[in-house]
């Protein structure tokens, strides 16, 4: 593996297949942070060892993931997508700060559409759509009141028998609690478990540095989402509104996590019964989103996600060897 060390741009940045270095932008989306890099070849490394080395928040730039920009004509998996959606011409090939695969990253997808925005590699006009390829499919990016608002698709229950019939179909330690609570298994894309908590007290003194014990855990591993729904829980807005605190598959407590406030709506609206709101605000650490259920067209319901996405530095990683 080749090392890297980050400098200040050139006017003349390398392309990521140019030995010279390697071009990155630094984002945000409300403090999910990601190292993105414009490859439209498929040709930046993408080997575990380096991406967690990059992410490294002591020894690395540090980021929760890491995204290339990639055509989704040069990957095998957006070859596939291309067949029935050839709108999506970018795919956000998404990496966790261990270097690790995943599906999908909510605040990701915001960050990326800003990300090809601004490097005019994309065209978003108002009123319009932008397709990005991901893991879990083709998502739509159009404009909103703050920022970006992304149709995540349906979502479903991981284990829907026992969560039909009890509505709970998991058991999660965590660090902090002196007992294992039930939770929720939802996928949004990606698989995540999300536990109700009594107080925002009981939220504050958690322990999510190491990964929560979930029980059973989904195929694929899962984020785990603690929540304490507001009291009353909907506003005189109509609108429902929650706090989350996050542990993140191969990463750890992040700020934020995207298709994690959606699941953890879903969950609280799901266990709140009939009549609860289509519309939610979720407060995280790193600032707020919306999360909005509708009818999908092809009968499931689908989650939105809005929220903003910021951009924050330019940079070289040059060959330190």
């Amino acid at each position: 593996m080749t090392d890297f060390l980050a400098e200040a741009p050139s006017s003349a940045a390398p392309r990521p297949s140019d030995s010279a270095g390697l071009s990155f932008t630094k984002g945000h989306g409300t403090g999910n942070d990601f190292i993105l890099t414009l490859d439209p070849e498929g040709a930046a490394p993408t080997d575990a060892s380096f991406v967690a080395a990059l992410c490294d928040r002591n020894r690395g730039l540090g980021a929760d993931g890491y995204i290339r920009a990639v055509r989704s004509a040069a990957l095998p998996e957006g070859r596939a997508l291309l067949q029935t959606d050839p709108e999506a011409e970018w795919f956000m090939d998404y990496r966790n700060g261990d270097g690790s695969v995943s599906e999908m990253c909510g605040n990701g997808v915001r960050v990326f559409a800003h990300f090809l925005l601004a490097k005019r590699v994309a065209a978003l006009p108002d009123g319009g759509a932008l397709a990005i390829g991901t893991r879990a499919g083709v998502k739509r990016v159009t404009r909103s009141g703050n920022g970006y608002a992304v149709d995540m698709g349906p979502w479903e229950f991981i284990f829907p028998d026992a969560a039909v019939a009890r509505g709970m179909d998991a058991l999660v330690g965590i660090g902090g609690l002196d007992v294992d609570r039930p939770a929720l298994s939802i996928s949004m894309g990606n698989p995540h478990t999300v536990v109700a908590l009594a107080e925002h007290a009981e939220l504050d003194r958690t322990e999510l540095y190491r990964a929560p014990a979930v029980r059973p855990v989904p195929p694929a591993g899962t984020n785990v989402e603690l929540v304490v729904p507001s009291d009353p829980l909907v506003g005189d807005d109509g609108v429902g509104r929650l706090r989350m605190r996050v542990h993140e598959r191969g990463v750890g407590e992040t700020q934020s996590c995207g298709t994690g406030a959606c699941a953890a709506a879903a969950a609280t609206r799901y266990w709140a019964g009939e009549g609860a709101p289509a519309q939610w605000l979720v407060s995280v650490p790193g600032g707020v989103v919306g999360v909005t259920f509708f009818d999908g067209p092809e009968g499931r319901e689908h989650v939105q996600l809005s929220g903003p996405a910021v951009l924050v530095a330019d940079g070289v990683l040059l060959p330190t060897g």
